[in-house]
């Protein structure tokens, strides 16, 4: 087995398994319960799960995504989380064998927690991008690409290119067209893939909101959770970037 295989393996199953426990975290983000405490249960019947209930996508597939005791449906949530997780983590191991990819993976990972986070509850806590930035600026100094200066340019850029956006809009507009921790977001981003990249993730971010729209038929009024799309641009970025685009 290659080195990229083996990588790409082990981060995946990693990933899998994070991929559950981010999927618990934001099921239960709305309700304010925390992932840490209490056993997996059912949402229908609150019977705790046993342990061969809780294998990542393999219970929910022999489970047919309902509990075996109530029938009550499984929320798709957490295999489509946990899928995430997988490719997220065996992409990184392929693209980057070694210390980059394992990086790339936990830039991958706390991105797939916010995004979720944001697509659920329309909201960013400030704690999980706070550690987002924090983790990029250490990814720098083990001299992971891109250079830590063109770090620290990204950060200071999507801040304040965002909040730039936001203050604008609210004066043009008279109301919030951006959410207060799209700004953190977007500087956690630029501390982890640089200012260059920023560009090309804006781009994404901006086309997948369009198709969302589009799709739903929305109106110019209507809210998407801008940290979502935020999220899938910078994760398409890094894996474009890594695979052959260059830093």
């Amino acid at each position: 087995m290659s080195d990229a295989a083996l990588w790409g393996a082990l981060l995946g199953l990693l990933g899998l398994v994070l991929g559950s426990f981010i999927a618990t975290v934001v099921v239960r983000f709305p309700g304010g319960r925390s992932a840490l405490v209490g056993r997996s249960a059912c949402d229908g019947c609150a019977r705790p799960l046993r342990g061969w209930e809780l294998v990542p996508l393999l219970s929910w597939v022999v489970l047919r995504g309902r509990c075996s005791r109530c029938g009550a449906g499984i929320a798709a949530l957490h295999p489509a989380v946990e899928l995430a997780g997988l490719v997220i983590g065996g992409g990184a191991g392929l693209l980057a064998p070694g210390v980059a990819g394992v990086a790339g993976a936990c830039f991958g990972w706390l991105l797939l927690l916010l995004g979720a986070i944001d697509g659920v509850a329309y909201r960013l806590p400030d704690p999980l991008t706070l550690l987002l930035a924090l983790a990029g600026l250490v990814a720098g100094l083990f001299d992971v690409p891109p250079p830590l200066a063109d770090r620290l340019i990204g950060g200071v850029a999507g801040y304040a290119s965002l909040w730039i956006v936001a203050v604008l809009y609210r004066r043009m507009r008279g109301r919030d067209g951006l959410g207060g921790g799209d700004p953190k977001l977007f500087a956690g981003i630029g501390l982890w893939l640089g200012w260059r990249a920023l560009p090309s993730v804006l781009l994404v971010a901006s086309i997948a909101g369009l198709a969302v729209a589009l799709a739903r038929r929305q109106s110019m009024d209507d809210r998407l959770p801008f940290g979502t799309l935020l999220a899938l641009g910078a994760t398409l970025t890094w894996a474009w970037r890594t695979g052959g685009g260059g830093w």
